[in-house]
This record gives C-alpha cells, structure tokens and sequence, in this order.
C-alpha cells in the first residue's frame, strides 16, 4: 500500500518541494549541459577539419594541378624547341606533383570520395606520361630540326584534357566538401545558440516557479498563520487556525491551533477559577466586615459587662470585706483579676485584627519617633527594671508606614525584653539596623535586629512564639496574653517585611526583621550616618 504520508503533492513539505525543483533544474542543466557540450566538440572537430584538411586539400589540388600544366607545357615547349632546358619545369612539376599527391592522401586520408578524386588524376596523369610525355620526349632529338606528328599531338591534347576535366571534378568535390563543412557548422552554432537560449529560458522559468512555488506552498500559508496568531494574540481565542500548505507548515498550524486550544481550555478554567475566587472574596469580605462588626461589640458591649463585674466585685469587698473570710476576700480577687485579665485580651484582639484594616494610614515614619514613643509608654517598666537601651548611634531610617503600628511594634519587642530578663542581671536591650543590597537596588531593605540579654528561646520554639496564644511560662511567672509577638509578626508583614529569632544568638534573644527601603531616604540616611 502507498504511505499516505506521501501521496500526493500536499504531502510534501517545503524542503521537499524545494528539492523537486532544484531537482527539476540540475536535470535541465545537466541535460542541457551534455548537449551543449556535444555541440561544442562537433564545432571543433568540424572546424578543425575545415581548417587543416578540405583548406589544405584545396591548396595541396591546386599545386598539384599547377604542376601537371607546368609538366604539359614543358613537352610541348620541348617538342618544338628541342632545348633540353624546356625540360627542367617538366621535371620540377613531377617533384611537385609528387609531394602534392602525398599530402593530399594524408590529408584525405578520412575522406574516401575525395581519394577516389585524387586516385582518378593520378591514373590519368600516369597515362598522359606513358602514352604521349615520355614517348615524346624520348623522340625529340635535341639541336635537331624537329617535325611534329599531328596525330600525337592529338592525341596528348585528349589525354591531358581528360586531365583538366578530372582537375574540375577534384576541384568541385573539395569546394562541395568546403561548402558542406561551413553549413554543418552553421548549423552546429545555431542548434548550440538554441540549447544555451533554451537554457536560459528554463533557468528563468525554473526561477519564476520557484518563486511561484515559494509564494504558493510557503509565503501564503505562512502569512495566513501569521495573521492568524495575530488575531488569536489580540484576544480573538475562539479563531481556529486552518492548517494549510506543504506537510510541515500545517503540522506547524495544527500545533499552533493545539496551542490555541489549550489557552482556550486554560482561560475557561481560569475563569471558573476566578468565578469561584471572586465568590470566595466576596464571602470574606462579609465574613471580614462580621468580624469588624465583632471587634466593635467586643471593645464595647462585652467590655461593660466585665467592668460591672469589676465594680461590683470591688464594692462587695469594700462593703462586707470585714465580715467575709479570707477565702471569700480571695475569691472576689480572683474575680477582679480575671475580669481585668478578659479586659486585656479583648482590647489585645481588637488590636490585632485592626492592623492593616481599619483606620490604616501609610506616611512617611521616623522609626526613632516611633521608638521614642514606645520608651516612652514603657518608662516605668524600664526604670523599674534599670533596662539599658543601646540606639544606632547613625539612628534609624525613614519609612513607608502607620506610625502609630510601628510604635506598637517596637513596644512589643523591647516590653518582651524587660519583662523576659534574667534575675538579679541589669537588662541589656541592643538594636541595631544596617541596609542590606546597593542603595539605588529595587530588591534592597533594611535589616533591624533588637538583642537583649534575657532568658532566651529555645530554637524549637522560635516560630511556635509568632502564633497568637501560643505562651511559653505559665501567667503566674509572666503575665500577658500571649498576642505580642503575633501581634509583631502581623505589623511587620503589613508593611512588607518578615521577622524572625537568629537562633545562632546565645547570650539571651536576638529579633531580627526587614522593613522596604523609600528609595529617596536611603542615600540621605548613609550619608548622615557617614557624618555622625
């Protein structure tokens, strides 16, 4: 059975076309070529023999022919005179004739007709010399009074004109052979003409179909597929590329269509998928703003129960304290604490789920504003403790951000710092920021790290203490709720930073985290840095 792969010109790809013409082509030209080659060695086997045997021959007839007369005429002057001088061109004519006659059959050596010719005056001649030269001339007596026979002469006069005719014959043959070669090259150069214009026209041809071809099998169909990649490129996806041309081009436009297809398939998924992102938004969104609605409620209507509950808590005590025991004066405390303690972590969790949401602001912030803020909310707590804070002493940039969660963050960290400290040791609370990458570099940041001389975190804890609740000390050695350092992660995040614990840091706990560089404040940083 036949490939159906390659039946048929449709089936043949660009190269392949293009080898079929080419093909095409070395054909012709070889073709062409051979002949145009046998022409050219017939042109010069013809003009060779025109010009060095039939014009030689010519020339070699007319001597001997020449030298036949001489020999006629030298008789007849002897016959009369009966001067042996009169013999001597008779003589010289026999040389002559002699060498014309052997150049003549070299010559004609080819040319059979052409011998028969010379063959014919050479018999002819030898008998015009035995039947009237030689008698003759053996009859003359030389100084003598000579008497001249009629009848011989006669009958020389018939011989040699027999001669003369023969002469002509010779002399006809060799101009007919002349004339013959001429026409045969003529001819030779027209049919050599008509195969190098022939050629010519095949090469032009050949060329206008190959451009033909090329515009046909690969020009179009490729500028179709182009069109068509434009349209689909332009968002015209449902467009289906029809596969035209040679075999590779169409395998080439199926391809693309498979392509095609595929984004089609992609882009309705993604669209579900974004259908179904957008339902969901839209569902966290409500749950969001149900949130917020809950935040509100919480810093509102469930705090007043709680400070009732306190009050009230107080008055009993203040009223019956002398008639209740101390186990009843310890339960009112307990109450008391715990309403404060519920307090606390509402207005921590209100906190919390505000950052980044409700009343965001995003301003250029001193961070040395901001940790003059949180020293001074935890002043009492750090002369209490005699807590020791060490500053850059170049200072700290100027950021992109919410002053007041960037003073939150730094009341966090150096509040976990005094309040984590060893016994009987001084606190010792290090921070530190140096900027990270070139300062006119898209992908910089500063890097902060605040260092204390504290109790430490133990490495398998150090993410566990980033997630809200998650306390490492029960609340009767360490008071809080356990929000802080969430609280911490959540503002640095939202400013587009990361925080982490350098567990590498073992003299008590080092935070490190990176906030963007404001690209206009890096150089006027470093250079005030520079100066101090």
């Amino acid at each position: 059975m036949t490939d159906p792969q390659r039946r048929g010109p449709r089936h043949l790809t660009v190269q392949g076309w293009q080898f079929l013409v080419l093909s095409v082509m070395g054909v012709v030209v070889l073709i062409a070529g051979v002949t145009v080659a046998v022409l050219l060695n017939r042109t010069d086997a013809v003009s060779g023999e025109l010009i060095g045997k039939i014009q030689p021959s010519r020339v070699a007839a007319y001597q001997m022919q020449a030298a036949l007369r001489d020999q006629e005429t030298a008789v007849r002057g002897y016959v009369i005179a009966a001067d042996p001088r009169f013999l001597e061109p008779y003589f010289a004519g026999r040389r002559t004739e002699q060498q014309a006659s052997a150049e003549l059959r070299q010559l004609e050596q080819d040319r059979p007709d052409l011998l028969d010719d010379l063959d014919a005056i050479e018999l002819a001649a030898g008998s015009w010399r035995t039947n009237y030269a030689e008698p003759v001339i053996a009859a003359v007596d030389p100084g003598a009074p000579q008497t001249f026979a009629p009848a011989a002469a006669e009958r020389g006069k018939v011989e040699f004109d027999r001669l003369r005719g023969l002469f002509d014959v010779q002399n006809e043959r060799l101009e007919q052979a002349r004339t013959d070669g001429i026409a045969e090259l003529n001819q030779i150069r027209s049919w050599r003409n008509a195969v190098l214009a022939a050629m010519l026209v095949a090469f032009a041809v050949t060329v206008l179909l190959l451009a033909v071809l090329l515009r046909r099998a690969l020009v179009r169909p490729l500028t179709a597929l182009a069109e068509a990649c434009r349209r689909v490129a332009e968002g015209n996806f449902g467009e289906r590329i029809v596969p035209r041309g040679p075999r590779d081009i169409r395998a080439i436009a199926v391809d693309v269509d498979n392509m095609r297809q595929r984004i089609v398939d992609e882009l309705e998924a993604s669209r579900a998928a974004t259908d179904a992102l957008d339902s969901h938004a839209e569902e966290l969104r409500r749950s969001n703003a149900e949130l917020e609605q809950f935040a509100y409620v919480a810093s509102h209507d469930l705090q007043e129960p709680l400070r009732k509950v306190t009050s009230f808590c107080q008055l009993l005590e203040k009223r019956y304290g002398d008639k209740l025991d101390e186990r009843g004066v310890e339960y009112i405390a307990f109450a008391v604490d715990g309403a404060k303690r519920m307090q606390v972590l509402i207005n921590d969790l209100l906190t919390f789920s505000r950052v980044g949401r409700l009343n965001a602001t995003e301003i250029e912030v001193s961070l040395d504003a901001t940790l003059d803020s949180a020293l001074g909310n935890l002043s009492t707590s750090i002369e209490e403790s005699g807590a020791v804070i060490e500053r850059p002493v170049s200072g700290l940039p100027t950021v992109k951000g919410d002053p007041t969660l960037l003073a939150m963050l730094w009341q966090n960290l150096i509040g976990n710092a005094v309040k984590f400290r060893r016994a009987d040791t001084e606190p010792r609370i290090s921070i530190d920021c140096h900027l990270e990458g070139a300062a006119d570099d898209e992908s910089s940041y500063w890097m902060f790290s605040l260092s204390d001389n504290g109790i430490g975190i133990a490495p398998e804890f150090s993410d566990k203490v980033f997630v809200i609740f998650q306390r490492l000390h029960g609340r009767d050695a360490y008071t809080g709720t356990g929000i802080g350092l969430a609280l911490c992660k959540k503002i640095i995040e939202h400013h587009g930073g990361s925080i982490w614990i350098d567990n590498s840091y073992t003299d008590g706990t080092r935070f490190e985290f990176t906030l963007p560089v404001r690209a206009d404040d890096t150089a006027s940083h470093l250079l005030e840095g520079s100066a101090t």
